[in-house]
């Protein structure tokens, strides 16, 4: 009678179990949760609107009809709370079902899109060599004091600072060292401490100037807004900052490391380039424009090697071993192009500004996207970097 009552109210019905003396009464099973493919559909069903949900509650045929009037206010209520909470859990099963199926897909598009490319052959390859057009170190230091001589003589206003940095040196090393020592100095670093410990490494180090001289080299060849030899060495910063790495590489290299890394410390205060002093850079290397580049410690940049503003060559994860880039040799990095982990670019490619390369890339490619992706290859005697072109080869209409 009781239940006859609460069904006729709109109430539900509980029948109680008999306590078994000595033993807890069970409690009912937990209903199992609906399969995906039920979810879905309860989701979905949700998602269509009020005269959907009205047709599931009671408002479709006759028979629904009166088991909704049945229910009550309350039973309806219930109802649309428990498919609330399906349709929720529907849609979380759905979102982790599409990242488990996008990140699958996105590993082996890249593994098929990436083979393994040896980094001894990305710097095997198209190795800095002099041109016809190269000057010897003597013929470049007697064309930059002429071309010293000349600023002075053209604006006097730069007069004693032309004399000062070139004009009255004897050679390419006393002026790089006493540029780059002017350059550094600060309240901590004087500039006479640094000008001997400059001058010490070219003396102990003959490789470092003819390095110089075949970056200074570079970038006059690449660089159109290079005018003069003198240029770079008193102006670019790009320059000045690969000569004062190769300095603190020097003193990495003979376990002065703490003054290694002060130097570098300075350097990316002054120049804008954070370079480590265990990197290593090749010959014939251009920065152009150089503000905000940064290269790790176990990085390596081969040579004849171009590489734009705001660049990084950084490093993934925190172990021990190689775990930042390798660029090849004769390959050109657009503007803000990011090459991350221990991967490889082979040599003679060439990546598109805003790129971000996490696989390596073979030789003699157009790579450019997020991830980069080749999307042409080179002519096996095309070097793009002495052309520093950065918009041929790209497809026009290519989205990233």
């Amino acid at each position: 009678m009781a239940g006859a009552a609460a069904l006729a109210a709109g109430r539900p019905v509980v029948v109680a179990a008999a306590a078994t003396p000595g033993r807890r009464p069970q409690r009912p099973a937990a209903p199992l949760p609906p399969s995906p493919a039920v979810a879905v559909e309860r989701e979905r069903d949700l998602a269509s609107g009020p005269a959907s949900t009205s047709g599931r509650l009671g408002g479709g045929s006759s028979s629904s009809s009166s088991s909704g009037a049945s229910l009550g206010l309350g039973g309806r209520r219930r109802g649309l709370a428990a498919d609330t909470a399906v349709a929720i859990r529907a849609a979380r099963f759905a979102q982790s079902l599409n990242e488990q199926m996008w990140h699958e897909r996105l590993a082996g598009t890249l593994r098929q899109a990436a083979p393994r490319v040896e980094a001894a052959e990305a710097l095997a390859h198209n190795k800095w060599e002099p041109s016809a057009t190269t000057l010897s170190q003597a013929q470049l230091w007697a064309r930059i004091q002429q071309d010293a001589r000349d600023v002075a003589a053209a604006e006097p206003v730069l007069a004693s600072f032309a004399h000062m940095t070139v004009i009255m040196h004897s050679s390419l090393a006393r002026s790089l060292a006493f540029i780059l020592a002017n350059k550094l100095q600060s309240s901590t670093l004087l500039g006479m401490q640094l000008t001997r410990l400059f001058v010490e490494a070219y003396e102990d180090d003959p490789s470092l100037v003819e390095a110089a001289v075949a970056d200074l080299q570079a970038v006059v060849d690449r660089d159109p807004a290079c005018e003069t030899y003198v240029q770079p060495l008193l102006f670019f910063k790009g320059f000045q900052a690969i000569q004062a790495h190769r300095v603190s590489h020097w003193m990495w290299q003979r376990g002065r490391r703490a003054l290694a890394v002060a130097l570098q410390s300075r350097m990316s205060e002054v120049f804008g380039v954070d370079i480590h002093p265990a990197a290593r850079i090749g010959w014939g290397v251009m920065m152009d424009h150089a503000t905000g580049i940064v290269i790790g410690e176990t990085a390596i940049v081969g040579d004849n090697v171009s590489l734009l503003h705001h660049i990084t060559l950084g490093g993934s994860g925190t172990g021990k071993g190689a775990r930042h880039p390798v660029i090849g040799n004769g390959v050109l990095l657009g503007a803000g192009v990011s090459v991350l982990g221990p991967v490889v670019v082979g040599h003679c490619t060439k990546v598109g500004a805003g790129s971000v390369v996490a696989t390596d890339l073979p030789p003699h490619v157009v790579a450019v996207g997020v991830p980069a992706r080749v999307i042409k290859r080179l002519d096996e005697f095309e070097e793009p970097v002495k052309e520093m072109d950065q918009v041929s080869g790209f497809i026009l209409d290519y989205v990233i």
